[in-house]
C-alpha cells in the first residue's frame, strides 16, 4: 500500500496548523437582535481577552480557572471595558477598534466585557437591575486576580454608559482600590439624585474620570470623578441630527460620542485640551484659559492621557472642565485668544470671524457670542480654530453686526494679537487696521515686539 496518501494528508494537517484552523475557536461578543431584547434576556457574563499576541483573535476566559488560559498574564496590567444597554440586541461596533488602540498603546491584558445577554432588553428597568448583578460577577473574578497576586492598582476599568456604573460598583465592592474608572458618559435615567452606593463616584477608585456628551438625555448630568469632562457643554454634539426625523441616530449619536471622542485620544491623532472653569458660558468667554493650578504641566488633555494630571487632580478635589470639537474627526480644535484695542469714538457691539492660512491649509475660527469694543479698551476672545496649522503665513478678519436694517460700520483697530494657547509661540501682531463691516481683511501678521507680549 503506498504511503503518498497519507504524507499528503500530513502535510495538509500541517499546514492546517500553520494558518491556525486548528487552533481553538475565536470567540467574539454575543451577536443577539430585536427578537432577542423584545423577549428579554437573562443576564450572562463573558468575558474575552486580547493581548498584543491575540489582538485579532479573542480568549473566551473562565471565571474560575483563568489560569489555564496561556495569554492571560497577571503580571500585566489588565484594561476592562463595560459596554452598556444593546436596546436592539446588537453588540457595539466600536469593541474591536477599543481594543486594538489599547494594545498600540501598551502591553497589557484587555478584556471585553461582554454582558449583551442582561443588557439586550427593552425593558430598561431590568437592565438597570442586571448591572448590580454584572458588578458582584465582576468583583468575584478580579478578587480571584488578586488572590492570585495581580494588583488591584494595575486595574484600569472603563465603563460606557451602564457599564460605567457597573464600573463603579466593583470598585465599591473593593473599597476603592482599584487603579483607575473612565466613564464615558455614565448613563443618567434611574441614576440621578441616587445614593453614592447606587451609582459611580470618586471613592470607587483610585482615580476616576469622567466624559460628558449627552447630560440632557441618556447621560448624567453632575459631576461624577476626580475629573469631568463637559465635551460641547455636555449636550449637543456637533455633527448629531437635531430633529427626531432622523431616525435612532437622533437619539443616540450624542451618547455614542463619547466612544469616539475617547478613542482618537487612544490614537493620539489629535488632543482635545480641556479648561477647568465655573460654566460653560465663562469658559466660551475666554474667562479661564490660564490653568495655574496645574503648574507647568498646563490645561488637561481629555482621554487616555489624563494620568499625566493625575497627582495634582487628587489635590484639587472635583475638577469640572470643558472643551469643545469639531462635527467629525479629528475633533480636536486648536485654541487661541484673540486681543483687539479699537481707536473708534463710539463704542460697538458685534462679532469677528477670524481665519488662519498656512502651507495651503486654512483654519476657520468659532467665535459664537458678540464682544463689546471700546475706544483704547482690550477684548478679549476664545478662538477656538477647526484645526492647528503649524504655522501662520496669512490671517483674514470680518467684522459684523448681525444687523442688516442699521448703517455699516467700520471698526478700527489699533492692535490686534493672537496668542496660541497651547504652544510656546510667540504672539502675532497686526496695528493700524481697519474692517469694513461684512468684508473679509487678509494681512500677514507678524511677531509682536512688545516684551508684555
Amino acid at each position: 500500500m503506498s504511503l503518498w496518501p497519507f504524507l499528503i494528508l500530513l502535510l495538509a494537517i500541517t499546514a492546517d496548523i500553520c494558518k491556525g484552523r486548528l487552533a481553538k475557536e475565536c470567540a467574539d461578543l454575543i451577536d443577539l437582535d430585536l427578537a432577542h431584547a423584545i423577549i428579554g434576556t437573562s443576564l450572562k457574563i463573558r468575558l474575552l481577552l486580547f493581548t498584543r499576541d491575540t489582538i485579532h483573535c479573542g480568549s473566551l476566559l473562565s471565571h474560575t480557572n483563568f489560569l489555564a488560559e496561556p495569554n492571560f498574564n497577571l503580571s500585566r496590567p489588565t484594561t476592562f471595558v463595560i459596554h452598556g444597554f444593546r436596546p436592539t440586541g446588537s453588540p457595539p461596533v466600536w469593541a474591536h477598534k477599543m481594543t486594538e488602540l489599547l494594545l498600540a498603546r501598551n502591553d497589557i491584558n484587555v478584556i471585553m466585557v461582554d454582558w449583551n445577554n442582561g443588557a439586550a432588553n427593552l425593558n430598561y428597568f431590568k437592565v438597570v437591575e442586571n448591572t448590580h448583578k454584572a458588578g458582584e460577577n465582576l468583583t468575584a473574578f478580579l478578587k480571584l486576580m488578586k488572590e492570585h497576586r495581580a494588583s488591584p492598582s494595575d486595574i484600569h476599568i472603563i465603563g460606557i454608559s451602564l457599564g460605567a456604573h457597573i464600573s463603579g460598583f466593583v470598585g465599591a465592592n473593593l473599597n476603592g482600590t482599584i487603579g483607575r474608572i473612565t466613564a464615558l458618559d455614565p448613563a443618567g435615567p434611574l441614576f440621578t439624585g441616587t445614593s453614592l452606593e447606587d451609582r459611580l463616584d470618586p471613592t470607587d477608585a483610585q482615580f476616576v474620570d469622567a466624559l460628558h456628551t449627552d447630560i440632557d438625555g441618556l447621560g448624567y448630568r453632575e459631576p461624577i470623578g476626580h475629573i469631568d469632562f463637559y465635551a460641547n457643554e455636555g449636550t449637543d454634539q456637533p455633527g448629531c441630527p437635531k430633529t427626531i426625523f432622523s431616525g435612532t441616530a437622533y437619539f443616540k449619536c450624542d451618547h455614542q460620542r463619547s466612544v469616539y471622542l475617547y478613542l482618537e485620544s487612544l490614537n493620539q491623532s489629535c488632543s482635545s485640551r480641556a479648561f477647568p472653569c465655573a460654566s460653560f458660558k465663562d469658559f466660551k468667554d475666554g474667562k479661564c484659559t490660564s490653568c495655574t493650578q496645574f503648574g507647568d504641566a498646563g490645561c488637561p488633555v481629555f482621554g487616555y492621557n489624563i494620568n499625566k494630571w493625575r497627582h495634582i487632580l487628587l489635590k484639587l478635589g472635583q475638577t469640572k472642565t470643558y472643551f469643545t470639537t469639531n462635527d467629525k474627526a479629528p475633533f480636536c480644535m486648536a485654541n487661541y485668544r484673540l486681543d483687539v484695542v479699537v481707536w473708534n469714538e463710539a463704542e460697538h457691539w458685534g462679532y469677528i470671524t477670524a481665519k488662519l492660512h498656512g502651507n495651503g491649509t486654512d483654519a476657520v475660527a468659532y467665535i459664537d457670542r458678540a464682544a463689546q469694543f471700546k475706544k483704547f479698551t482690550e477684548t478679549k476672545l476664545f478662538a477656538q480654530f477647526d484645526s492647528d496649522l503649524p504655522s501662520v503665513t496669512k490671517m483674514s478678519l470680518t467684522f459684523s453686526t448681525g444687523n442688516v436694517f442699521k448703517p455699516k460700520y467700520k471698526l478700527r483697530i489699533l492692535w490686534i494679537r493672537l496668542t496660541h494657547l497651547e504652544r510656546h509661540d510667540r504672539p502675532l501682531c497686526r496695528y493700524d487696521l481697519v474692517l469694513e463691516e461684512s468684508k473679509e481683511v487678509s494681512f500677514t501678521p507678524l511677531p509682536c515686539q512688545d516684551s508684555n507680549f
